[in-house]
């Protein structure tokens, strides 16, 4: 039976109890009236038996969460995410860490959050505020970016039950179709880029180039992770993008100069003369990587006479990994090689979405299937650029000399013949 004490606690306020649902006695602290104070116990009580008898459904756990600071719950969702939110149980990146707390104080700013039940009807506004970031010009996939937090807080707070459905629910996606897709630098181009990088700038290109890996990923190495004996790289979970442990082999030539790059102390000096803006300067780094690793390709790429756009796409220092990808296939790696030593999830990443075509190669591919079904006749010019060897070179007929500057054999041949560019055949 519901009921209030007749002498009240120290700051003024009194006790009171009432009965619950399951008929156990609950104790609270009322207001300064006493008599108050007994209105809410009955009335607590009356609304419990309502529950017991059926007439009124039983309150849910997100209701008591309701008043609950959003800023509050937002923290929690933070340190949560920052302990095991990512991948495998992994804790969240630096960068995705960073990325989160800034978005939802955007979001807690723009559409007014104080508390949990003020994301209850949010989705007009929510959607309107996209429209405005979609209207300044960003891209389908920037403004799914921008709600993503957002939404995977509200996945987070249903599961914990501190919502009761996704006020996003409806909503629909942005067309995410890239504007423009990134190709793959012809020999040529990684010829010049890299007579144009001296130093330490065309060692950072020579490992991206024959590696795949990342500008974040680079920059994270550090002279443990050289593994002479196994002849490539150790990644660790903690800075690789798939949040794996894992080992990137690299050409033995490449091998040795990054040892001799790491023992001269170069990229310590570098670091010190020129330390990163936004983030903590590496330990013992491997390599020397600036922050704004956009900016040295782009001087680079005009100082060589590469074309920002050209056929198949635009070039930038991501593009390096698309051109590792490319040489992959080139190569003659099956699509589980091609998928492992890109350490892409699924092979439809590794083919879709990195793997490119050359038009050279489909052209000469269109030629040959030509000389198979037409006429001979109609081809007498084909077989006169087939003797010059340009269209004809079969990237899997090439192997190491052992000889030489760099420089490989045709399987057969006694002298040198130019080939195209394959990561992990790097002309040095």
């Amino acid at each position: 039976m519901a009921g209030v004490r007749n002498e009240p606690r120290a700051n003024g306020k009194y006790p009171g109890w009432y009965t619950d649902a399951r008929g156990r006695q609950k104790h609270f602290t009322g207001t300064r009236s006493q008599a108050e104070t007994l209105r809410m116990a009955r009335r607590l009580e009356d609304d419990h038996r309502q529950v017991r008898l059926g007439y009124r459904p039983a309150p849910a756990s997100h209701d008591k969460h309701r008043t609950r600071p959003f800023a509050e719950a937002a923290a929690e969702y933070r340190a949560w995410g920052e302990d095991q939110g990512g991948r495998g149980g992994r804790p969240w990146s630096e960068t995705h860490a960073a990325k989160i707390r800034t978005k939802l104080a955007f979001w807690r700013d723009k559409l007014g959050l104080a508390t949990l039940a003020d994301l209850d009807g949010i989705l007009p506004r929510a959607e309107a505020a996209l429209r405005e970031i979609a209207a300044s010009g960003r891209a389908g996939r920037t403004v799914e970016n921008c709600v993503e937090p957002l939404r995977g807080f509200c996945r987070w707070a249903i599961q914990r039950g501190y919502l009761a459905d996704d006020p996003l629910k409806g909503r629909k996606r942005y067309d995410v179709t890239p504007r423009s897709t990134r190709r793959a630098l012809t020999a040529e181009e990684v010829k010049a880029l890299l007579n144009v990088a001296d130093g330490w700038r065309r060692l950072v290109y020579e490992v991206a180039l024959c590696s795949g890996l990342r500008a974040n990923e680079l920059r994270s190495l550090c002279r443990a992770d050289l593994d002479t004996q196994r002849g490539g790289l150790i990644l660790h979970g903690e800075w690789t993008k798939n949040r794996k442990d894992g080992f990137q082999p690299l050409p033995g030539v490449l091998i040795k100069r990054l040892a001799n790059f790491a023992a001269s102390g170069e990229a310590d000096d570098l670091y010190r003369r020129y330390p990163p803006r936004r983030r903590e300067t590496p330990s013992d780094p491997l390599v020397y990587v600036p922050d704004n690793t956009s900016r040295m390709f782009e001087a680079d790429r005009k100082a060589a006479g590469i074309k920002k756009e050209a056929f198949g796409g635009k070039a930038d220092f991501h593009g390096l990994r698309v051109c590792y990808v490319t040489g992959l296939l080139e190569s003659g790696a099956n699509v589980k090689e091609a998928q492992s030593l890109a350490r892409h999830s699924t092979p439809q990443l590794t083919m879709n979405v990195y793997g490119r075509t050359r038009e050279t190669r489909l052209s000469a591919i269109a030629e040959r299937i030509g000389e198979t079904v037409l006429p001979a006749a109609e081809h007498a010019h084909i077989l006169a650029r087939k003797a010059a060897g340009a269209e004809g070179l079969d990237v899997n007929a090439i192997t190491p000399s052992g000889k030489g500057n760099g420089r490989w054999w045709r399987r057969g041949e006694s002298n040198p013949r130019p080939v195209a560019f394959q990561p992990g055949l790097l002309r040095v």
